[in-house]
């Protein structure tokens, strides 16, 4: 249930100014600047940091409601932030299990720094478990050799959350997850992001020379490979359901257009109605309806079984991409749809339903992809050794 707090923090007079700014920015491909100093100026970044360091304390069933609400207004905004969340969830999550390996993370975020993700490689299609980036052991830390794609927030976090691989030893490689500063020597941003949607998130590229990575800065080294770490499963758990939940907020606000449209469509053929009469209209409508229903019971459920300790043993990845896939394909098709009940008009450019046509593509590319999570899912429950050979 959303609590009076959350809808102080996220008002509709505060979203609807996010509404007005989303086309503007996607068209110059240029971040929501003015959205993220509101969302700070309302305390909305420390949503998920615990009441007693200072944050809202939402939990992943409250926050992720909200996210989705707030995609409804502005999805590239939406799917940013969620990078920052999902780190503060996940260390608020593990202390409050005892584990308190990422309190640093709360630190940051009760002092106001912006967290990203850094996470996206070219060349590794196993996103987490392994990496192109390369980790070296040094003196007090890790040196950190690489680079990262699909970084939003572009220039405007203050530290990004990677991971990158140490194979030295070939029988046992690790991956080592921690921070990076923005201004860290060997740090460079890219400037190339340039994409059919999403454009105001300024995903760009993040190359790392030599960076250092700190001891005091690392969230955790794990074993190479799908990993049962209870850091590196909570950290998914609340990644992949905020993202998640940003598609679902964009097919829910298509559908709301759709049915707008329909409901003062006119047609000459139509002489006694409107386009809200016609049975294929209907049915279309009905039809994402009960997309959207499906989609978010499931994600509701996941995040609820996270909150109240539900044990899924083995089985948390399983349906953690079970609802992150069910999510991406239903507001897709959703999205689409709604471009078939208002016509001709969705294709302008300028039109909203344009942009979140475009806005939803990202759920494709979003880990785990369609294959990767059939691969993941299908081996998890015929019980192939994911620590085995691939194929």
């Amino acid at each position: 249930m959303t609590t009076t707090l959350e809808r102080t923090a996220l008002t509709d007079d505060l979203l609807a100014d996010f509404r007005d700014r989303a086309a503007r920015h996607d068209a110059t491909g240029t971040y929501a600047t003015d959205d993220l100093a509101a969302l700070r100026a309302a305390g909305w970044l420390r949503a998920a940091l615990p009441a007693d360091r200072g944050g809202l304390g939402l939990d992943l069933a409250a926050l992720a409601a909200e996210q989705r609400r707030l995609a409804r207004f502005s999805p590239a905004t939406a799917l940013s932030t969620c990078m920052h969340h999902y780190w503060v969830g996940t260390a608020a999550d593990l202390a409050a299990r005892g584990v308190d390996v990422a309190d640093p993370v709360l630190t940051w975020a009760a002092a106001g720094e912006v967290l990203a993700s850094g996470h996206a490689e070219a060349g590794n299609d196993v996103p987490v478990a392994l990496s192109t980036t390369r980790a070296t052991r040094v003196a007090g830390g890790w040196r950190i050799d690489g680079r990262k794609m699909f970084g939003s927030l572009g220039e405007h976090w203050d530290r990004l959350g990677l991971h990158a691989m140490d194979a030295s030893d070939p029988a046992a490689p690790v991956v080592v997850h921690g921070f990076v500063r923005r201004h860290a020597a060997g740090l460079r941003t890219v400037r190339n992001w340039d994409a059919q949607g999403m454009r105001a998130t300024e995903s760009h590229d993040t190359v790392l020379d030599g960076v250092f990575l700190a001891d005091a800065e690392v969230l955790r080294v794990a074993p190479a490979g799908p990993s049962d770490d209870p850091v590196v499963g909570a950290m998914q758990v609340w990644a992949l359901t905020l993202i998640a939940n940003v598609s679902v907020g964009i097919a829910e606000r298509a559908l709301e257009l759709a049915v707008t449209h329909a409901r003062s469509r006119t047609s000459i053929a139509l002489p006694r109605g409107t386009f809200a009469h016609h049975p294929l209209v209907q049915h279309q409508v009905a039809g994402m309806h009960l997309e959207l229903s499906a989609a978010r019971a499931q994600l509701d459920t996941l995040a609820r079984d996270r909150v109240t300790g539900v044990d899924h043993g083995p089985l948390w990845g399983v349906h953690v991409l079970s609802a992150k896939w069910r999510a991406a394909h239903a507001a897709m098709r959703v999205v689409d749809t709604a471009c078939e009940v208002v016509g001709g008009a969705s294709y302008r450019v300028g039109s909203e339903l344009e942009r979140l046509s475009r806005d939803v593509r990202a759920a494709r590319f979003h880990p785990g992809t369609d294959a990767f999570t059939h691969e993941m899912v299908g081996k998890a429950l015929l019980g192939v050794d994911p620590a085995g050979p691939r194929w």
